[in-house]
């Protein structure tokens, strides 16, 4: 049976089908509820329940934790309501982008290999303005005979074309069909922004980055557009890779860390022969020997699951409040029903 819920800040009341969740009965309906990950890991869609019941599905204790859940507090991606409800969310985010969520036509205007399985894909729109997003959010992507996927923006809002790092997943269908098949002026349809891991601009507290494999995309966005709008205080970054052959961008990063006193920025190899030059271990490790207090800090963390939950356990152990971690969950298709 279907149950009805108020969403408060929306001023509407929404038809929830049986075993379908609060967050995706609300974006069906295009109500711009404030999500990211949509599988319960980033607490982006946290809400208050004000009235009603929900079933809560398998989420991470790091996204909503059993006090807060005492509280009330539900998780919108992972709530299916078992009676008629009542809910508001709770970002309240001063800085929440008001970009209108447009669907628009785009065209390849490049294609390259970053690694060996990411591939570097420029795109631009055709007859319209260009997309107006928040550094370190998404897009939704269809390219031709391709399903469609979701891929962090790694362009700055400013810059004139789109850029996306796109991994080769195994087994994946959408991005099989971009590594073999996808040449410069074929079309792309391009929906968006999504997304709420973007860059808080009038944050003035130092700032940590972690990017896994393809994340780097939607940290690069931030970290350039922090620098070019003048933010002057610590910028760390980490970039995680399996291996040597996984790093890229790393004398793009250099390089303005050269330009730029207050970026540090940091590669980190899980494996790799004993005379790399890089840090060597998990990234977070690296993380956690170089920063042991992140009170007041804004942490963006952006790669797949297991090392974003290590963001997470390391943020709070080391006094990260959880409004100050924002987060981009790459899944495959496996996963999530729309990959990053």
């Amino acid at each position: 049976m279907t149950k009805q819920v108020a969403l408060r800040q929306a001023g509407r009341t929404i038809t929830v089908a049986e075993g379908v969740t609060i967050l995706d009965a609300a974006l069906a309906e295009g109500i711009a509820y404030p999500h990211g990950c949509r599988s319960g890991r980033c607490g982006s869609c946290k809400s208050r329940l004000v009235s009603g019941s929900v079933e809560l599905l398998e989420h991470s204790r790091f996204a909503l934790s059993q006090e807060e859940k005492a509280q009330g507090l539900i998780l919108a991606c992972r709530a299916i309501p078992t009676t008629d409800a009542s809910v508001a969310w709770i970002g309240g985010d001063e800085e929440a982008p008001s970009h209108p969520r447009r669907r628009l036509n785009g065209r390849v205007t490049a294609i390259e290999n970053a690694t060996h399985d990411i591939k570097h894909v420029q795109l631009a729109i055709e007859g319209a303005d260009p997309l107006a997003f928040a550094a370190g959010q998404y897009a939704r992507l269809t390219f031709p005979g391709a399903p469609t996927r979701d891929y962090s923006m790694a362009s700055g809002p400013s810059e004139p074309t789109l850029e996306f790092h796109i991994r080769r997943v195994p087994g994946g269908a959408a991005t099989r069909r971009i590594h073999a098949l996808l040449k410069p002026d074929d079309p792309v349809w391009v929906e968006g922004p999504f997304g709420s891991s973007y860059l808080r601009e009038q944050h003035a507290g130092p700032i940590l980055c972690i990017a896994g494999g393809s994340g780097l995309a939607p940290i690069k966005g931030i970290v350039e557009a922090a620098l070019a709008g003048g933010m002057k205080q610590p910028i760390h970054v980490y970039f995680g890779a399996r291996s040597d052959r996984d790093l890229y961008l790393v004398d793009h990063f250099e390089a303005l860390a050269q330009r730029h006193a207050n970026l540090r920025f940091t590669p980190v190899v899980s494996s790799a022969p004993a005379e790399v030059r890089w840090r060597t271990g998990l990234v977070t490790e690296a993380v956690a020997q170089d920063l042991h207090d992140l009170d007041g800090w804004k942490a963006y963390v952006a790669g797949p699951p297991p090392m974003v939950e290590a963001a997470m356990q390391l943020g709070t152990a080391r006094g990260l409040r959880s409004e100050d971690l924002h987060a981009d969950v790459f899944f495959t298709p496996e996963a999530a029903s729309a990959s990053h």
